[in-house]
């Protein structure tokens, strides 16, 4: 069975797992609870319902006003088995009417007549005696969740707020690996029924074949899913596609990206295809509250929501009160609660259904049923990569809760901003951590000043606790055009982890130029690779290494020395050289699980295409980082025209006038390198040394570390996935320096050298990639983390 088999399968086959005891000493007679073959059968389960549990300020006017989805067909809601909907007096309960979907998964209570729901009213919502089609086995006991109605109905059309693989200017996305599913996230609650494989489409120009999938609708975290039953094609470019036949609860259709708003109109995006399907387990980047070593993080306030980020993006429908859930130790109550998963901001939320109890110890974990978009359980901290294993984290509530309000630290483009880049992404950093879930489209928005909105896409990043409106078209900059960002405050507007809204809206304006901000230059193929070798070989010494992501050469598999990955796959190991590769190693002769050399020769070609094109020849125009002239803020000449040790440097492209970087190498400036965003998430730098000849040295050589280890730091929202450096004759790391960014180079790259028996233990890390295209890639005890997409 394939990966996207598993995926879209996973209850059936976990089922056999858990319940395979049953079948023992069986016969093949038929039975109510067995199978006639003697396997265990379930009962169905509400798997998902709209609105969700809880949820405040449901329309009054709705179509559709509650939904329910099965985890298999189930049989007409009649007699016994029912669907109500219902109020306390004096308010009276609705009519409606209760129907399934062609697949009988899908039960929708829609009102009779012209009907509304009462405004600010708690209801709910029941599902009784729901009979299985294929057992006859009914629902073990009533499903019932509760929401209250707003105070008006919703004539507001439902947006995309975030989707997966990202909606970029300019696309497509590229590095896509082959074995994903497509997300879209909404502003609102969908109605399910509107979301099926005539809605949601994913598609590609002959002579491609379009692929089939299946299309589901996660209503805890308002997505839609489109899982391919097959893998893609290497090296493709896919359409995804979402139709206005979508509609919210209320039956208003999708304003998409296709027509001026606020008329209805598909929302289409576009994303190409890597060489190599995703491997690599997700991991867990950052919680709140946080994990501590040792534990428990005390003193957190008794009204949060708990939540984690991930390195990648997350299968929504994985993500639930099974796989995500917060306990505590009699006699305190283990809360219930809601668990979600927000696309833009990779991140998960529990939202406890009562404020916590004060001065206990909680433990939250998330566990291997939670699993990325390509099916790839989690890799939590429970046990040694690549294991699956549960994360678990604990923490102790204080006396009370957070009132608080949050605020805004700084916006990019800071208000008032002139000649603003056309494709600029619009950025906001807060003062605590925000609920993801109330950044949206809806919250987060840009317009022409005084006229027209303009369509894009938001994410929250929980690191940097910046969220960004990336437009899917640029702004217009001829001639030059204000606009008005706006973050919406108030009881619905964004808010923070323990429900504290925004005291105003926060109003930004800006007025566009002419100019195109830096953009990273597209990875393709080799966006996987945190290690590639080239023509060459790619050697590890010691037992600490650690690469997450794949690694590879253009060469053939006796080229790699040292490595083995998750794939069970061992390339010249001994007891003093193995390290861990947690996606596949690939070469050009026995590359694993791929068609042989395809996977390296694209991620070369593809890694040859980026490193020209930030070559001072096709990117002119660097800034001397000695020049106060050209860079103020550079601090001068330090310690010499190639020495970044030090600085503090803002977004940008830049030279050396030697040819040459060095930062903190022998008799050098023993200092840090730092990279400063601003509060742009999105901003990029790239550093060129002299075509042919120009190299990168960072820290010390030799088995010691530094007396004081060289780092690359990121401050104010500066991403690993942005920096690039343009070292044609080669780039060497420092043992225990901490280097960021993606390394691009003819010659090689060596990160630290091999000392001991076996080689010193001290860890040199990259976060980023080394992609040397023609020579080799050599580390010792290295951990390479390769950057998020």
């Amino acid at each position: 069975m394939n990966r996207f088999a598993r995926y879209s399968k996973y209850v059936t086959w976990l089922t056999p797992l858990l319940l395979g005891a049953l079948a023992v000493g069986c016969g093949a007679g038929g039975d109510p609870i067995l199978g006639g073959g003697g396997s265990a059968a379930l009962a169905p389960t509400v798997t998902s319902v709209t609105p969700a549990d809880a949820a405040p300020a449901v329309p009054v006017a709705t179509t559709t006003t509650a939904t329910a989805t099965f985890s298999e067909p189930i049989a007409p809601l009649t007699g016994a088995a029912a669907f109500t909907v219902t109020c306390a007096a004096p308010c009276t309960n609705p009519a409606g009417t209760t129907a399934l979907n062609a697949a009988s998964t899908i039960a929708t209570f829609t009102l009779t007549g012209a009907t509304h729901l009462t405004p600010l009213t708690r209801y709910a919502a029941t599902v009784t005696g729901a009979k299985s089609l294929a057992t006859g086995l009914t629902l073990a006991s009533p499903y019932v969740w509760h929401f209250t109605t707003g105070a008006s109905s919703a004539t507001t059309r439902p947006g995309v707020t975030s989707t997966a693989p990202v909606t970029t200017i300019p696309g497509p996305t590229t590095g896509v690996p082959t074995n994903s599913a497509i997300d879209a996230a909404f502003t609102t609650d969908m109605n399910p029924a509107t979301i099926t494989t005539a809605t949601f489409t994913v598609t590609c120009a002959a002579p491609c074949v379009s692929p089939a999938g299946n299309v589901s609708y996660v209503a805890s975290s308002k997505t839609a899913v489109f899982t391919p039953t097959a893998v893609l094609v290497v090296g493709t470019t896919y359409t995804a596609t979402i139709t206005s036949v979508a509609t919210d609860l209320a039956g208003n259709a999708l304003a998409g990206n296709q027509a001026p708003l606020p008329a209805a109109s598909d929302y289409v995006w576009t994303f190409t295809t890597g060489a190599t399907p995703d491997t690599t387990r997700p991991r867990t980047t950052l919680t709140v509250p946080a994990t501590t070593n040792p534990g428990p993080t005390t003193g957190v306030v008794t009204n949060t929501a708990i939540s984690a980020a991930f390195t990648e993006n997350m299968a929504p429908a994985t993500i639930t009160a099974s796989s995500f859930t917060v306990t505590c130790s009699a006699p305190c109550v283990s809360p219930t609660g809601v668990a979600s998963y927000v696309v833009g901001s990779k991140t998960a939320v529990f939202t406890p259904g009562a404020v916590l109890a004060a001065a206990t110890t909680y433990t939250a974990t998330i566990t291997t049923a939670a699993t990325d978009l390509a099916g790839n359980a989690l890799a939590g901290n429970q046990a040694a990569l690549p294991a699956a294993s549960n994360y678990v984290w604990t923490f102790t509530t204080g006396a009370g809760s957070n009132t608080t309000a949050p605020t805004l630290t700084s916006t990019n483009p800071i208000d008032g901003a002139v000649g603003v880049c056309v494709n600029k992404t619009i950025n906001a950093t807060f003062s605590a951590s925000m609920d993801p879930q109330t950044i949206t489209t809806a919250t987060f928005t840009l317009a022409l000043t005084a006229g027209a909105p303009v369509t894009g896409v938001v994410a929250y990043d929980a690191v940097t606790k910046i969220a960004t409106f990336n437009p899917v078209a640029n702004l217009t900059g001829t001639p030059p055009t204000n606009y008005t960002a706006t973050i919406k405050g108030g009881a619905n507007g964004v808010k923070d982890l323990s429900g504290n809204a925004l005291a105003v809206d926060k109003v930004t304006t800006f007025t566009t130029g002419t100019s195109t901000c830096a953009t990273a230059p597209p990875l393709g193929a080799a966006a996987s690779f945190g290690g590639f070798g080239g023509n060459a070989t790619l050697t590890n010494d010691g037992l600490n290494t650690v690469i997450t992501g794949d690694v590879g050469v253009n060469a053939a598999s006796t080229s790699i020395t040292g490595l083995h990955d998750s794939g069970a796959n061992v390339y010249t190991v001994t007891t003093n050289n193995n390290g861990l590769v947690t996606g596949l190693i690939y070469t050009l002769t026995a590359p694993p699980g791929s068609v042989a050399g395809a996977a390296v020769t694209q991620a070369r070609a593809d890694a040859l295409v980026a490193f020209n094109s930030i070559s001072p020849a096709n990117l002119p125009g660097g800034v001397d980082v000695s020049s106060l002239a050209q860079c103020p803020s550079c601090g001068g000449a330090g310690g010499g025209p190639d020495e970044l040790a030090g600085r503090t440097l803002p977004p940008g492209v830049y030279q050396s006038t030697t040819g040459t970087y060095d930062i903190g190498g022998v008799a050098r400036t023993t200092a840090n390198l730092t990279l400063d965003a601003g509060g742009d998430a999105n901003a990029v730098w790239v550093f060129q040394t002299a075509a042919g000849t120009g190299t990168l040295n960072v820290g010390l050589t030799g088995p010691a570390t530094p007396a004081v280890p060289i780092q690359v730091l990121l401050i104010n929202g500066a991403q690993p996935k942005n920096v690039f450096w343009y070292v044609p004759a080669g780039a060497h790391i420092g043992t225990g320096s901490t280097m960021t960014g993606t390394m691009l180079a003819n010659a090689s790259i060596t990160m630290s050298t091999t000392g001991g028996t076996p080689p010193t233990a001290v860890i040199t890390t990259v976060n980023g990639r080394a992609i040397a295209l023609t020579a080799g890639v050599t580390m010792t005890n290295t951990v390479i983390n390769v950057p998020a997409p």
